[in-house]
This record gives C-alpha cells, structure tokens and sequence, in this order.
C-alpha cells in the first residue's frame, strides 16, 4: 500500500474512533472490576480484578516518585521513568567540568551509578485500606470551622503514626471524592536512589520548550534510576555497603511495541485535577488567577535568565527550575485558550443547574441548600487567596523561604509531636534537612536577590488592601521606595545572611525560639517579624477549610448519585494516589484542517534538527537515521522506528513517567505529556481533544543499544520480542 493510501485508512480510523473511544476517568485501581465489561472491550486481556490489587502485578511495580511515576523494570531495583523526572537528580550532579544534561550520563557497572538529588525517594506501596470511619466517623456535625479541621488532622496524624510505628515507610491518608472518603496508604521508602543512565539533554529534552504540549513530538523523556537497601533488605540512608533493591513484581519491556488503535492502558500518580470544582472557582482560576500567573511566571523567568550567563554553573543551577516554570507557563496559556475553546465557565454553569434541577425533582432540597453554603464559603476562601497572593509570592526567594521554614520549624519542635503541624513531625526532619541540603546546587546570591527584588517590586506595584503591613515595616518600604533603594536594601540582607552555608542551615533545625529571635541575621529576624502574621493568614485558611470539609462530601454524594442516575461511574478527582487511566493508540483532529497522526518517525527528528538547542540531537544519532539503522525496532506500517505516540487517555502532571502498557501488561511506552489542546482536561474532559503523549519503548532501546550503548541495562531487563 503506497504512503499516500496508507495515510488514508490512518486518518478514517482517527475520525471513526475519535468519537466513541476515548475514555475519561482517573480510576483507583479498586474502580476497575466495577467497569470490567469495557475494559475488556475496549482490548485488555489480563484479568481487570488482578488490576485491583496495589501490591499485586502489574501495580505492584508501579512506584511513585513523589511528583513523577516509575515502574520496576528488573529484579535488581532498576527502575525506568521520564527524562524530566530525573532531570533534577542530573542537574545536581552537574558542573562546568561534568555536565551530565549537555553530555548524558551513563553507568557501565552499577558501582558507577551516581546518588540522586538529596531527597529523591522511591515509594512502593505494601498496604492499603478505608479509614473514613476513623477519619470522621466520631466527628459530630456540630463541629466546624477550625475545630473540625483540627479533628480531621488529628485523627489522620494518630492513624499515620500507628502506620509509621514500623521504620522505613512512609504512610499517607488521603482524601478521596473531597473527603467523603478517606484511605491509608503505607509505602516502603527507599532512600538511596541513584542514576543508573540518562540521555543528554539533546535526546531526553529535544525540542525544549518549542515543542513542549506540543504535536508531532520527537522527545525520548526517559532515564533510570535504581533503589538500593540495606543488606537485611530495609530502606537505608546511602551506603556503599547497600544493594539493589529486589521488588516483588517487574514489568516486561516490549520491543514489538503498539500499532493504531491497539489497547494501553497507564498506570502512575496523576497531581491533581478539578474536574468536581464549582463554579466559583472556575470564574476565579481562569478570570484573574491564570493570567495573572502568566505575566508573573513570564517576568520570573526573565529575571532568572538575565541574572546568570547560558551555561554558566548560576545557570546550570536553575535549570530545572527553569524548566518546570516554562512549562508551568504554556500549560497554563493552553488551559485558557482551551477554556475559552469549549466555554468552559458556561459548561460549568449548565451542569450546576442540571445537578440542582436533579436534586430538586428527587426531592433533596437539603443538600441543595448545603451546596449553596459550600459556594458561599468557597468565595470566601477565594477572597482571601486574593487578597494574599502577592505577598505569598515574595517566598519565591530561597533564603526568606528557608528562614521562615527554620522558625516555624523551631516554634512547633516545642510542641508534643502530635500537636505540630504536619511538614514540622520527627517523621519530617529528614525531609527537611535533605532540602536544606539540596540548595546549594540549585541556588545562586545574585539570581535568588533578583528573584526577591522583582516579587516585592510586582508586591509594591498593588493596592494598599493587597499589602502585608509588618512586611512593609520589617523591610522599611513603601510604593515610593525607588528601585535603587530596594537594591540597597536587599544586598544588606544578601551581605549579612549566613543562610548561603550548608552547615548553619542545618544548625537552624535544633535552635530554640529564643534562638531566632535574638539572631541578627537579616532573613531570621524578618522571619521572627513575620510569624504572627502568618499565623493569622493561616488561622483563616484552615477554619474556612474546615468549613468546607463539612459540606463538600455532600456536594460529592450528590455528583456520584446524579451520575449514577445517568448510567455513569464517577471516579474521584486526582490526588497524587495509584490512578490507571486506558484507551487506545489513537491520533486526532483537535481544529479543523490540523490532523495528528499516531505515530512520529525517526525521520522527524532529521527534519526539525538545527543543529543549535533544543534541536541538536546528537551526530551519532542523526547518521544512524541517515543510514535508516532501525534494527529490530521499525514500525512496518510507518516504515520507521516510532519515536513518540498518541493516545486518548485521560492524564494530567503527575503521571510524568507512568508505565504505558499493552494488553498483557507489557511495558510499551512511558507517558510524558499532552498536547497543547488538551491540558484544559484538568478542568473538562473533552474527547475530541485530549491526546496524551507518550515515548515508545522501541525508541528507547534504539538509543539505548545504537546511540548511547546502555546494552548493560537492556541485557538487564527482560525484553519481550
């Protein structure tokens, strides 16, 4: 079949299927029996019940990163996710001499393998149940505002507690469906995680932030890291006495890979979305948040880029800061351009009335009144991150950020650890430290003094009613404070700080109160300044939450039986817990005249390649293109190693690194992003736009075995051909 018919038939299966295939729903794994009839349908073929089980295959190889998803792909620990996922962790390691992001990192032996960033944990699950009955069972009614807050904090703390009593894992208890129901989740967390391999950035961020949310793609978003443990098998701290995690379960890498149309299904730990917000917040977040952030987010960048050089080590440091706030700032123009797209304020707006008009003709005129409560506690809530947003951005400075970390940090350590807050527990002083640790490669004097110097400019540029009055003494600075005399200002507290040195951050962490408070370091004494404003702005926050907490699972019962009514499952918004979202490997047509195929070519890569970032793939990989050395990894139909591919699953940050399977359960691709139409999904599901992005497994291993000769850790994995 020539190209040109073979292009045909693509783009009749994309609009015939486009309609009727794609599948909305961030389901818990526990969800997948109750819809088992499509999943099959749909192509699965293992058994939808052994989905349900966390600790069980396939799931029980699915680890979180906390912010990213990974997948155990041997039984010696190795684990593979998103190049930007490890980005961080290569960042770090780097310098002018060894930079690992320009030149790639790669261990022939595993005693080469390099310590990730401080911090970088591996979390397998090993356990979970209900505990909404423990949560807010014993919580009477009658209790709101702050008090009911407190309650539900507490007994999620005494339950965590219980859970941790065991060392070495972390436990969680998130809410679910907006607190109508709640889970404990207890995972292993691995602490000594290294860099097993990491293509250069001229293969693992190709396209940069040009293509980023975009289509056609040609990124290979992949790396691996692998978990060491103590000899007895128990996470450790790093050690050179430690070995390689053994997990339970691996998922099996495919190198016969997908073709359109075929079933995936992901597995991973999506962020967050606001599928379930009111309206409210809708109006609120698209109104004025959003393009708010966008000029903020836009001059942050600027300021970063204009205080240090290309490739200079201040640079180097921020790179992956950079990274995450460019690619912050494009999702977010999408997510307005899709809102404006679909109406997203009047779809809202119709499915509240729908919703009420339900309830009314069902006779449940209470909980109608209650929804009407939680909108009205809603704006107030939204009043008040209004009326504070300005001034919580002036903690986008590192040392102010630290200094008032240290002193909360100080004044909760006098409390019993039950009472402190949660960030502040013994079960946090590790995480703590290892941040304190991390800054020195991820800060630099001039570029966090630019940084604070345009917040509180942005700061001073409001209106009286958006000010912070002990700011504004703390600093002796009004709105006629001219830039010269800010400049002035600030290099006294840069000058005088001594929160740049390592060792007397992490002195900070066991002083008293009366340690900060007689201090004389610029940052500490405005911290001290600053708490009892503070805790006042946070007293607020938490009684409004409170408030809340008692009307939003009524909110949600009544989404979950209205959509039962329909003939529909709700699932609950995602929350950084196990989802698995399924569909096919399906291109599209977002706007009329724009096709999208499901499939990009190695050939791609040769037809965008300038030679200059971010379009500089590597010569060995470009002449291997040029020489069409496919190997075992061509695609027949596209006549081509397939680099990245479409599908329709419903995903959302988060889900950076989940394992892309097959309907074995077979390793075929890592989901790395979406398109540029459909980050508005966050909000709104729309079928007809949302497209996921994933890198193919056969990509991968093309560069793994021809460009970068990672065949140590392809003979390690088990490859299903």
């Amino acid at each position: 079949m020539s190209r040109k018919h073979l292009l045909s038939a693509s783009l009749a299966i994309i609009f015939a299927s486009a309609a009727v295939q794609a599948k909305e729903g961030m389901f818990t794994p526990e969800q997948l029996p109750d819809i088992a009839g499509d999943l099959k349908k749909t192509g699965l073929e293992i058994s939808p019940q052994t989905l349900k089980d966390l600790t069980g295959f396939p799931m029980g190889a699915i680890v979180s990163l906390g912010g990213c998803s990974a997948s155990f792909v041997s039984e010696e620990g190795l684990a593979v996710t998103n190049h930007h996922c490890a980005r961080g962790s290569v960042q770090y390691n780097s310098s002018p001499d060894h930079n690992y992001l320009k030149d790639g990192f790669l261990a022939k032996t595993k005693q080469d393998e390099l310590p990730a960033a401080p911090g970088t944990k591996m979390f397998v699950t090993v356990d979970f149940a209900d505990v909404t009955d423990r949560v807010i069972g014993s919580i009477s009614s009658d209790v709101q505002g702050r008090e009911r807050y407190d309650a539900i904090e507490n007994n999620k703390k005494a339950i965590i507690a219980e859970c941790e009593a065991e060392e070495g894992f972390r436990c969680s208890v998130p809410a679910f469906f907006q607190g109508l129901e709640y889970k404990l989740i207890k995972q292993m967390e691995i602490r000594d995680v290294r860099i097993a391999y990491a293509p250069a950035d001229s293969v693992g961020k190709y396209g940069g932030d040009i293509d980023n949310w975009m289509w056609p793609r040609h990124t290979g978003d992949f790396s691996f890291y692998r978990a060491y443990v103590g000899k007895d098998g128990k996470p450790a701290d790093f050690s050179e006495e430690n070995v390689p995690y053994q997990p339970e379960h691996i998922i099996k890498v495919s190198a016969a890979g997908l073709e359109d149309g075929d079933f995936v299904m992901a597995a991973g730990y999506p962020g967050a979305t606001d599928r379930y917000a009111r309206l409210g917040v809708v109006s609120y977040t698209f109104d004025w948040m959003y393009p708010t952030y966008v000029d903020l987010i836009g001059q942050w960048i600027d300021t970063i880029n204009q205080a240090s050089e290309e490739g200079s080590d201040a640079r180097i440091k921020y790179e992956a800061l950079l990274a995450g706030l460019n690619n912050f700032l494009k999702n977010t123009k999408g997510q307005l351009e899709g809102a404006k797209r679909v109406g997203l304020v009047k779809r809202r707006q119709d499915r509240e009335n729908a919703l009420k008009a339900w309830l009314n003709g069902q006779g449940k005129t209470q909980l109608v009144d209650n929804i009407e409560r939680l909108d009205e506690v809603t704006d107030e809530r939204i009043k008040n991150s209004k009326q504070n947003f300005w001034y919580n951005n002036l903690s986008r400075a590192q040392l102010f950020s630290v200094a008032q970390q240290l002193y909360r940090n100080a004044i909760e350590q006098e409390k019993p650890d039950a009472e402190r807050d949660r960030g502040f527990q013994q079960r946090d002083q590790s995480r703590l430290k290892e941040g304190l640790s991390r800054i020195d490669r991820r800060f630099d004097v001039t570029v966090d003094k630019a940084v604070w110097k345009k917040m509180i400019s942005l700061y001073l540029d409001q209106p009286e009613s958006a000010r912070v009055a002990a700011f504004d003494d703390a600093l002796g600075i009004t709105s006629e404070t001219t830039a010269e005399q800010l400049e002035g200002i600030l290099a006294n507290f840069y000058r005088e700080t001594k929160l740049t040195d390592t060792d007397i951050r992490l002195s900070w962490l066991t002083a008293k109160p009366a340690d900060f408070e007689n201090s004389k370091d610029p940052f500490i004494q405005l911290a001290v300044a600053l708490n009892d404003t503070e805790m006042q702005i946070e007293d607020k926050n938490k009684a409004l939450e409170g408030q809340s907490a008692a009307l939003q699972p009524q909110y949600m019962q009544a989404i979950i039986e209205w959509q039962k009514s329909q003939g529909s499952l709700a699932y609950p918004d995602a929350n950084s817990t196990l989802r698995v979202t399924y569909g096919n490997v399906l291109g599209g047509s977002p706007k009329d005249g724009l096709i999208y195929e499901p499939f990009t070519r190695l050939e791609g890569i040769l037809e965008k390649d300038t030679g200059e970032s971010p379009f500089d793939a590597p010569e060995k990989l470009l002449q291997q293109i040029r020489d069409k050395h496919y190997g075992a990894y061509k695609l027949d139909s596209i006549g081509s190693v397939p680099v990245n591919f479409l599908t329709d699953l419903d995903s959302t940050g988060g889900n950076s690194g989940s394992a892309t399977l097959n309907s074995k359960a077979e390793l075929v691709g890592l989901l790395f992003d979406g398109t540029f139409e459909s980050v508005n999904s966050d909000w709104d599901f729309d079928p007809r736009t949302t497209r996921t992005i994933h890198v193919d497994t056969r990509y991968m291993l093309w560069v793994m075995e021809y460009v970068d000769g990672a065949t140590n850790l392809i003979e390690e994995m088990t490859i299903v051909k």
